[in-house]
This record gives C-alpha cells, structure tokens and sequence, in this order.
C-alpha cells in the first residue's frame, strides 16, 4: 500500500497513463474499421439475426482490459472506450454493459462508450472481472452489433506485507545441542500476485534472539547458534523473526512473529545431597514398616533426568531398616525392617546412597552421577506391654478333667528394664462360657466348668498380661485348646425304628435291619455290638443277627402271625462300643403284625400294643389313669387356694392410707449377724465338710453344696479349685440359697453410729425439711403430699 501523497499520485498517474493508452489503441482500432453506422430496415435485421447465429467477422477489436487496484481518488477511475464503427458520434448508438460488477463496482457511459471504476477493486479479493457489451440503436433498441465479451484484470502492486499465518510459535530443543541443530521452521505468506515483480518474494531475517539463534533468509529455517547452552543458566528464549517482501529491499513491506524456544532438560547434573550428615529417632514400639526419616539428594535437571534411587550400602542396621523411593517427591524414605528393642541395642547407623537411574553416555565425563550420606538412627525407650513367652500356646486336654485342674502355666515378663510385676487374666469375648480360669499372679490356666467334646471340640481362648504399676500395658496371647474325646456317650438307634411282619411271614424272614449312631469319636473306630435283652433273648417270635459291621438284623422265628391275637410288638435291643469303658443303650424296635396279600404287600395293620415280655391288663390301665385324674384335680385344688391366699388387699380410696402402713424391723443383722454364713468353710476348705453349722435364725430347705464338691476338689489347698468349683455347682443349682457364700455389710444395725436409715418414722422428728414442692408434681403424688407436705388442717396427722 502507499502510505505518502507523492506515492498516492504516483498511483494515479501510472493508472491514467495506462487507461490512455488502451483507449488510444481502441480508438485507432475503430478508425480503421469500413462502414457507417445506419438504421436497419426489417429485412436487414432478420439476415443480421440469421449472421449472428453464424461466425460472421465482428466489427470489436478487443477482449480485455487493465486496472491498477487500490485506487484512492475522488473521480471514478477510467478503465477504458468501448465504440462501434456504426457510431457516427451522433448519439444514435447506446453502449449497454452487463456481467460481473456491471452497474455496481463498473459503469459505462452509454452515449461514448467509457468505462469508469466506481468502487476502490482489490486484486487480492478479485483479480479479473468478465463482462458483456452491446451497441443497440438508441431509437429502435435494435441490436447493432453482436453482443460481445471482454475482461477488466486487476493489475497488482505491492499493498499487502508478510503474514505468518501460524504465529506466535513455540518450540523446544534440547539444552547442550551443537551449533546448527534445527529448531522449527517458520512460514510468511504474502498475498500480492507472486508472478509480477517482487511483491511476493519474501526475504527472512531474525530481529532478536540473537546471538543464541539464527534463521535462513530463504526458508525460515531456525537453528541453534551458541554452544553449550544450559537449560540450568537460561530455560526460555524469545525469538522474533521478521519476513520482508520485495527481496528485502528498500521500500518492501515487513512482518513479524514471535517464536517461543525452550530449552529441554538432559541429564547432565548429577545429585548432590545437601547435608553428609543425618540424626533420627524412632520408638521401640515402632511398628514395622512404619517411618524413621527422609533423606533426599538435589538435582538440577527435571523429570526422569531426575529421578532417584536410593539405597542401603552399608552400616550396621541392614537388615534393620530399609529404604524406599519416593516417585512423586524424589525422597528417600527410611523404614523399619524388623522390631526394634531399646534393651538389645540403641542406635544404629546407615550409609545411604543416591543415584541417577537414567543416564546419558555423552554426559558421563561430568559425573559420577551419584552420591551418599550418613544417617545415625537413635532407638527411643517406651513402656511396652508384656511379652508372652512363647508366643502361642496350644493345649490338650481331656474332657472328663475335674474343675480346677490346671492345664497350663501362662508365662508373661515385662520387656522393659524396670520388670514390672505381671496380672493375667482372660478376655471374655474370647471365652463367652466362661469355662477357664486363669490365676491372676501365676498364670496358672485351669478348667471352670466341665468340658464336653461334642459339645465344642475347640477352644480358642486369649489370655491377657497387664503391667502392675501401669495398667494401660497390655498384652496377649491365643491359647488353643483341644478337647481330647472320653468314651462318655452310649450309642443309640440313629433314628426311630418300626417294622411290619406280615401274618402269612416265614421263619428266618427279615423285617428290619437297624444301626447305631455313637457321639465319641475314638481313635480306633467305631463298632457296635448288638443283642437281646435277657429276658427278651428267649422270646418265640424274633432273633436278632449281629452283622459285625455296625448293623444288625431282625429275623422271625417262626411263622403264623395272627393279627387278631397280637398285632403289634416290642423288641428291646441292646447297643454296646467298644470304648473304655464299655457304655450301651437300650433301644426298643416296634414290629406291627398286619394283614399282607400273595405278593407281601401290606394291606392294613392295628395298633393294639403288646409289650414283651411285660404285659399290662386293660383294667390296670384304667385304674392308672383314674389316680392320674385324682392327682391332677389335686393340685389345681391346691393352686386355687394359694391364689386366693395370695390376693393383694384392696384399698379403698376413701379410706387413710395412714391406716394400711405395714411396719417390718428386720432390716439384715449386718456385721453382727454372724448366723447368715459360715466364714470357717472359706477359710480352711478341709474343714468345710466335717463341721456342718446350720443357721440358727432359719432352717434352710437344701444341704450346703459343699456335699457336691469332690472329695480329692475339697481337701486340696488350693483354694481356687475349691472356689471354681463351688462357683459352678451354685450357677447350676437355681434353687439353692447361697449359705456357703461370702456376705459383706456395711454395718448399719443396732448400736451403728448411723443409726437406722429408715424413713418411716422420720415424719415424727423435729427435722425442718419442708416437703411442700410436692403439690406440684401433679396427681400421682397427692397422697404424699397429704402425707409430708402443709396442711390447713390444724388436726393431727394419725
């Protein structure tokens, strides 16, 4: 574009040189052609028509125009002289132009043909324009030549600079690159027509950035210029590249982007730990894999280039301790291996090293690309809780073990140096039935209750250790017992038997085989033996045969069964084990005698009992059931009265309640009630069954349950044993008073300093208590109120 006046006017006079000389040569085209112009009669005009559908010789020697673009003056720019050799300049000739910007951007002068340009054009928006034009008679409108088409090109000039359409620009290169590597390439584009002069010829030139980069004029190819630039010194640069038309030439119109170049990182630092030296600490009771410290090395580089590994090289706490890595924070993290004891050693001291993992062979000269310090772990004292030793316990034990017994000794120390005294004890979540006992100072683990193996098989108990001086120390350990089996449970049918003989049965026929179920489980085995009752073994009408296999079968003895004389009967079977001792059972098989067709099928069966070998008469039934009536009226004969006797005695509302005050001295002989309990029994057990003292102030309805304890349980010295067992027997027996039990009360009886705390008789002391604020807790309490609170009555209160 022209940017001063001189310049504008230049522009002027360089497009109406170029308008005068293209209408010259119009002009001296039109000179030369033969003919006049003259209206065309009808005849002329059909052959012209017929001639214009023919190649005929037109009378336009033309077909384009030029124009500069971006013209700035006020008058119309003239493009050109359209004329016909038909116009003898009289005016009866009218030009018409039609096509592409006719009338809005192109206007014709109909009367002489010029060509004016209305509109500023613009090559780079459109560079040619095609248009029509015709001469007609301005009388008639008859065409008077052909219609002809011709083109206005747009001539360019230099109006338009440089663009770098992808600008600003960023790139990256890495840092330490040699002179010459390529950065990124930059393109400038210059609207203006490339094939007409050097408008579009653009020259590329670096305006800042140097002396670290260079671009080529040609290509706008950026390069590396410094050596040994280091991304640690300078990360980012700011290029600007201009690119410049005209070949670079004065007067050229200019451009410019911005590249934005940083510098990538190589691994050309190697990690320096800051400090050589490292103190920590760490509780004993530090957990393993829990946290002593963090070490870590700087490096000036970035991303993997810094990444590290460190490590354990040496010291005496290897195998102590161990070191991670940190990936997101490039740390060293130092944690425990194994338990930690203060007792066993105190501190400890690492060499720790870290290292580039990632390295770059040409940058090995300015290594060792690693580094190490010293760490000096210091082990803190603590309170631990005890230690069980050892750490598990497994026991066996029998189920028919007496109450008491101990089993095993539970051994806990206190690991600290101060050996604080030991107190163990069971967790109860642990054993919800309470059927162990631990003693509190020996760890002496002994039974409480009976144990039944096919109850439960396996006990997983846990037993507690608690320093004396600090109860907040505590520990534990799992005991495991196993509930040995003892031959304790006879064998039985493993279900309800009952058989069915057919009346027309044969001798020898089976009618039943039955098995038995055992609940032991003994090493050797299971087997049973089965029989007869002795007074059974004889009957006439079954036999029973052993299997030897833990079954046995019932056979008939004889043929002929009769419905109608016997219709059902009762086989005792006697089932023994092989355990020690021997235990059995005696179960009873009923066989129905029922009526069968030819193919054994039964077809109906009685239920009339026969119980062999003992048989009741009807009439014996009928009187067992008549004393069964009798007892049964009894009783409730009996519940009837002591209902009535029981009944609660009415008040009447209407009545003083003053009057129904029921009065009981016996508040509990406290201290001096030396009747309610025998303290010698707790004292000495030995002497607990040889000297029975009964109360004197009441008989009581059951005999101390010391007759229940076992004689080797009572006469031993320990008294823990006694007492579990005692402690049983009295949560087993719910009617049982507590005679044998230890009472304490606080003295409050006769000659207490206390004196009495009953408050029956307290209304008639001179106390100043005032209990009129129960008037105001509504009607539950209005007796008491009558009875405590003011009254308006000046009687008295009795």
């Amino acid at each position: 574009r022209w940017t001063s006046g001189r310049m504008s006017n230049a522009k002027n006079l360089f497009g109406l040189g170029i308008s005068l000389y293209f209408w010259g040569l119009m002009d001296l085209t039109t000179t030369v052609l033969s003919g006049s112009a003259r209206p065309l009669t009808e005849g002329q005009e059909d052959n012209l028509s017929y001639k214009l559908h023919q190649r005929m010789k037109r009378s336009w020697v033309w077909n384009q125009f030029f124009v500069l673009e971006e013209y700035t003056g006020t008058d119309p720019l003239y493009v050109g002289k359209l004329h016909s050799d038909m116009d003898r300049g009289d005016g009866s000739i009218k030009y018409i132009l039609s096509g592409e910007g006719a009338g809005i951007v192109f206007t014709i002068d109909d009367t002489t043909g010029d060509i004016h340009a209305i509109q500023r054009l613009d090559r780079e928006e459109r560079s040619q324009y095609t248009l029509r034009a015709q001469a007609l008679d301005r009388r008639t409108g008859r065409p008077m030549e052909p219609e002809s088409e011709f083109i206005i090109k747009i001539q360019d000039i230099n109006d338009n600079e440089p663009k770098f359409l992808d600008g600003p620009y960023v790139a990256s290169v890495p840092e330490m690159s040699p002179v010459g590597t390529s950065v990124i390439q930059v393109t400038a584009t210059d609207a203006d027509d490339p094939t007409y002069g050097n408008s579009a010829r653009v020259v590329y030139s670096i305006l800042q950035g140097q002396p670290y980069f260079s671009v080529d004029s040609r290509t706008g190819l950026i390069r590396t210029a410094l050596m040994n630039m280091d991304r640690e010194a300078k990360e980012y640069y700011e290029v600007i590249i201009q690119a410049k038309d005209m070949g670079g030439q004065l007067g050229g119109l200019a451009g410019t982007t911005t590249v934005n170049i940083t510098l990538s990182d190589v691994n050309d630092n190697p990690p320096r730990f800051p400090q050589k030296h490292y103190q920590m600490s760490v509780l004993e009771s530090a957990p393993v894999s829990s946290t002593v410290g963090r070490v870590v090395a700087k490096d000036l580089d970035e991303g993997i280039n810094a990444e590290m590994k460190y490590s354990l090289v040496d010291g005496d706490g290897l195998d102590v301790f161990d070191i991670n890595t940190d990936p997101n924070y490039q740390v060293g993290i130092i944690t425990v291996r194994k338990p930690l004891s203060f007792e066993s050693k105190k501190s400890y001291t690492l060499k720790v090293e870290g290292a580039n993992p990632h390295l770059e062979m040409r940058f090995l000269n300015l290594g060792p690309f690693r580094d190490t310090t010293t760490v000096h772990i210091s082990v803190e004292d603590v309170d631990e809780p005890p230690v069980f030793e050892p750490s598990i316990y497994f026991v066996e034990v029998p189920e028919n073990v007496e109450i008491g017994t101990t089993i095993q000794i539970i051994s806990a120390k206190d690991p600290d140096v101060t050996n604080n005294s030991i107190r163990y004890s069971i967790d109860r979540s642990s054993d919800p039935g309470r059927f162990f006992y631990v003693d509190i100072t020996s760890g002496a683990l002994m039974t409480a209750r009976p144990l039944d193996r096919e109850d439960i098989s396996w006990h997983n108990i846990t037993v507690l250790a608690m320093e004396l001086n600090n109860p907040s120390q505590v520990g534990s350990v799992s005991v495991t017992v196993k509930v040995l089996d003892v031959n304790d449970n006879a064998p039985e049918f493993s279900r309800f038997y009952e058989a069915f003989v057919c009346e027309n049965a044969k001798a020898g026929q089976l009618i039943q085989t039955v098995s038995a179920i055992d609940r032991d489980d003994p090493q050797e085995g299971q087997h049973f033996y089965y029989s007869l009752l002795p007074e059974a073994a004889n009957n006439p009408n079954f036999t029973l045969r052993d299997n030897q296999d833990n079954t046995a079968w019932i056979l008939t003895r004889r043929s002929g069964f009769r419905q109608h004389e016997q219709n059902t009967f009762y086989l005792p079977i006697l089932i023994s084990d092989n355990g020690r001792p021997v235990l059995s059972s005696t179960g009873t098989l009923t066989v129905h005698v029922c009526s069968c067709d030819d193919e054994g099928l039964v077809m109906s069966c009685n239920a009339e009992a026969y119980v062999l070998p003992v048989s009741l008469s009807r009439g014996a039934l009928i009187a067992i059931l008549a004393c069964i009536f009798v007892l049964l009226v009894l009783v409730l004969l009996i519940l009837s009265m002591r209902r009535q006797r029981k009944q609660p005695y009415i008040i009447d509302e209407e009545e003083n309640i003053h009057e129904n005050i029921v009065r009981y001295d016996d508040e509990g002989g406290g201290e001096e009630d030396t009747e309610a309990f025998d303290i010698a029994a707790m004292w000495n057990p030995r002497e607990a069954q040889l000297v029975v003292k009964n109360r004197q102030d009441m008989l009581p309805e059951i005999e101390s349950l010391s007759r229940y304890v076992p004689q080797a349980c009572v006469m031993d010295n320990n008294v823990h044993n006694y007492v579990l067992a005692k402690l049983y027997e009295a949560d087993m027996d719910l009617w049982a008073p507590p005679f044998d039990s230890l009472q304490t009360y606080m003295f409050e009886g006769n000659g207490s300093v206390a004196e009495s705390l009953s408050s029956l008789q307290s209304v008639t002391t001179d106390s100043d208590q005032s209990y009129d604020y129960l008037t105001d807790w509504g009607p539950r309490f209005k007796k008491l109120a009558e009875m405590y609170g003011a009254t308006d009555s000046s009687g008295a209160l009795w």
